[in-house]
């Protein structure tokens, strides 16, 4: 973990002891900072949509809006961990990727293993943005008869022309038949973005990227109107 990266994060639940007791256990965690402790999805929704939050401590059983339906609204992007005195909404946490699932009375050893894991998995993971991703990484394509290899640290971008595609690689260019949402799903999402219907591109090349468009290398890629909000937000956490 980057030991000057602070995790921002967001306390929501309808019981202000509940939230109280998150607060104090996580002041007492190096590179944590609360950005609000909210009673309410509704609460919670502003600042999601105002502040950059990475991290949110999410009560299930909540009155007009329930964790479950909020953790399925916001992006993706934004970890939670789950607080509750229920263990029937646990496979249902999981089930929506949660870094945990934490039983009230949540105690600081067990709160502090679910930090943990968020920057053990969560953070180590954004890591495998950068140009030296494992090796062993890797997918097969079809061109020009043959079934090629391509390491997913090799590619920088990838652009649909048509009826075919163009695999941009460090040192060549693979053109295959694929569509571009069939190769989209094998790319690793944490490490390949979509800016539009035509171009996916490697986030570890990334030099500059502005609100119309990302630069991969010396090459400058449009961002559609269609995808930017999400695209903005991404980049924006990643970078």
């Amino acid at each position: 973990m980057d030991v000057n990266k602070i995790i921002s994060c967001l306390i929501v639940d309808d019981e202000a002891i509940a939230r109280d007791v998150i607060a104090n256990h996580l002041a007492k965690i190096k590179n944590i900072s609360v950005v609000a402790s909210c009673s309410n999805a509704m609460e919670a929704f502003h600042y999601i949509n105002s502040t950059k939050i990475d991290l949110v401590f999410l009560d299930i059983n909540m009155p007009e809006i329930s964790g479950i339906s909020f953790a399925k609204s916001i992006n993706k992007n934004i970890k939670i961990i789950f607080t509750t005195a229920y263990r029937d909404y646990a496979v249902e946490g999981f089930e929506l990727q949660a870094v945990d699932y934490l039983l009230k009375p949540i105690a600081f050893e067990r709160l502090l293993k679910a930090v943990n894991t968020y920057f053990e998995v969560y953070l180590e993971s954004n890591k495998t943005v950068s140009k030296h991703m494992d090796s062993n990484l890797f997918m097969f394509v079809r061109s020009e008869r043959a079934m090629i290899k391509i390491d997913f640290s090799e590619i920088i971008h990838i652009e649909s022309l048509s009826d075919y595609l163009k695999i941009h690689l460090a040192d060549k260019i693979v053109v295959t038949r694929e569509t571009i949402s069939a190769i989209e799903a094998k790319l690793p999402s944490e490490a390949f973005l979509r800016i539009h219907r035509s171009f996916i591109i490697a986030l570890g090349y990334i030099t500059s990227f502005t609100n119309e468009q990302v630069t991969i290398e010396d090459k400058s890629i449009p961002i559609s109107r269609s995808y930017k909000k999400d695209v903005l937000n991404t980049l924006e956490r990643y970078f």
